[in-house]
């Protein structure tokens, strides 16, 4: 392999999948057997590559059906379309990474890609608390939700999430790195252990506060459903305490799906450095990516109006079960 970039993410320790020594120290290919001939492409970094392209692709269609469709204007839909075009950004961010890592050996083209990336994810999970806080909003505020104001609230939190993330993606292009000293590596070069240190204490606060929010809507979503079941003097039977238990079913789902994605990558991140065997680096990084695969199953596709967009880019026609399906807690 050609110098470092044979390991395109991780910083180049000792250990498995370390394979960021340059040939000069290698001995000669012809006197190597097949199974020690270093590796053109670390196939790690083919996962990453094929997961961004199926990230691009995924959230292409869904920011696609958004922008052309004008009654997918309200607040909701252009939080979801803001999660999915920063998850579509990340995915172009992989795949250009892959790109220039193997084909431009840039330690310029590195940097861009490298803070394109985190530019993109961090405005995916910071769009995943704007859904979230929306979503809270909506029942705590239900009588006077749908306003100027609420659209008003919507644009400053995506004017402020997108502001933050390009901040945050702009430190390794500004001198904030580790190409020059070495040792100052995380355990993703060229992101400096301080910088990778900050990135992952804010999502564990992020995460902490999604929680919260999550067991408000949970609450609240509850003593609705307990108060329409009193009425009906059926708590366990009627169809909407059923829906509603699907509905927080949901959201337990959501949340602990995210933080599978992303709390190993989070702790590892704090917890390693440069010295450590890439494999690990990618073995927790590769599962934090299929957060931006699920996102538009979760977010996008299961929307009875972004579906009902789908099913005419597609088809041209909207399908009876779909069209005529009513909105249930389960939709939280």
């Amino acid at each position: 392999m050609v110098h470092h970039c044979s390991v395109s993410w991780a910083s180049g320790g000792g250990g498995p999948m370390d394979n960021s020594s340059s040939l000069e120290t290698l001995p000669p290919e012809d006197s190597l057997p097949p199974s020690q001939l270093p590796l053109l492409v670390n196939p790690w970094d083919i996962v990453l590559c094929s997961s961004g392209t199926l990230i691009a692709c995924e959230n292409a269609l869904v920011v696609l059906v958004i922008w052309q469709n004008p009654a997918l204007r309200a607040p909701m839909f252009l939080l979801i379309g803001s999660l999915a075009l920063a998850d579509l950004l990340a995915g172009l961010g992989l795949v250009l990474h892959f790109t220039c890592a193997y084909l431009l050996h840039s330690d310029s083209a590195q940097l861009l890609t490298v803070g394109l990336v985190v530019a993109s994810f961090s405005a995916s999970v910071f769009s995943l608390l704007a859904i979230t806080i929306d979503r809270y909003l909506s029942l705590y505020y239900a009588l006077t939700y749908n306003s100027e104001r609420t659209a008003a609230f919507t644009y400053t939190m995506l004017v402020l999430l997108w502001g933050l993330s390009l901040c945050l993606g702009l430190l390794p292009v500004t001198g904030v790195n580790c190409l020059a000293e070495e040792a100052t590596c995380s355990v993703v070069r060229p992101l400096t252990k301080n910088n990778i240190a900050v990135l992952s204490v804010s999502f564990l606060l992020l995460f902490g506060l999604m929680l919260q929010l999550y067991v408000q809507i949970c609450k609240i979503v509850m003593r609705h459903a307990h108060q329409i079941a009193l009425q009906h003097h059926f708590l366990a039977a009627t169809p909407h305490y059923v829906t509603t238990r699907k509905g927080v079913s949901t959201l337990a789902i959501i949340l602990g799906t995210f933080a599978a994605c992303w709390m190993p990558f989070t702790v590892y991140s704090l917890i390693a450095d440069y010295t450590y065997p890439p494999l690990y680096t990618y073995a927790t990084l590769v599962p934090a990516t299929y957060n931006s695969v699920i996102n538009p199953v979760i977010y996008a596709f299961r929307n009875q109006e972004i579906q009902k967009a789908l099913w005419l880019v597609c088809c041209g026609c909207v399908p009876a079960s779909v069209a005529q399906r009513a909105r249930t807690p389960s939709d939280v």
